[in-house]
């Protein structure tokens, strides 16, 4: 999202504080200003200037639609699996950081495992950008959310680790140029 939109809550919205992981809620009436829109989440500054995080199923708060999960193919074998879990990581974005955590290099590993045909359990190795971040629960959340949501999908463990420890030289080439660090 290139231009901030200032807009007026129209109902008691729950939020999570940014960067501590906190929730909260934010009131009806209160005007905030989208700072992102990227995945399924908003990123917003409160009037009292705290950014904070209003979850997608709430976008009506703001005036908005939610989001629509698209798979990239309806095939429950492990490999479309395996795809689709790549591609529903790329909508999960760090609230801070306009980049989404498969090009900002925070998934370090994805297995698809059969339990029985057309049925599989997932799991995920993926890091942080710095060990102590207070989002990092919420991100992993919306990490298991997004890939339980999949078809073909039973079990998944998110699992966060800090070795090895995520480093610039993890990005992507695309969210090195989309974060002007060339």
């Amino acid at each position: 999202m290139a231009e901030r939109e200032s807009v007026v809550l129209t109902r008691d919205v729950s939020i999570v504080t940014i960067p501590d992981g906190a929730t909260g809620t934010l009131n009806k009436g209160e005007e905030v200003t989208i700072h992102q829109a990227l995945g399924d989440n908003y990123t917003v500054i409160t009037g009292y200037g705290h950014m904070v995080r209003i979850a997608g199923n709430d976008a009506d708060a703001l005036g908005k639609e939610p989001h629509q999960l698209h798979t990239l193919v309806s095939e429950t074998h492990a490999e479309a699996v395996e795809k689709n879990c790549w591609e529903v990581m790329k909508t999960v974005y760090d609230p801070e950081i306009p980049v989404n955590i498969v090009d900002l290099g925070l998934v370090y590993y994805c297995n698809v495992k059969a339990i029985e045909e057309d049925l599989h359990e997932v799991h995920i190795m993926m890091t942080l950008t710095a060990p102590g971040c207070g989002m990092g629960p919420v991100i992993q959340s919306d990490v298991e959310k997004s890939i339980r949501a999949l078809p073909g999908v039973t079990k998944v463990d998110v699992e966060v680790v800090l070795d090895p420890p995520w480093s610039r030289d993890m990005m992507s080439e695309v969210a090195k140029l989309q974060l002007g660090l060339y």
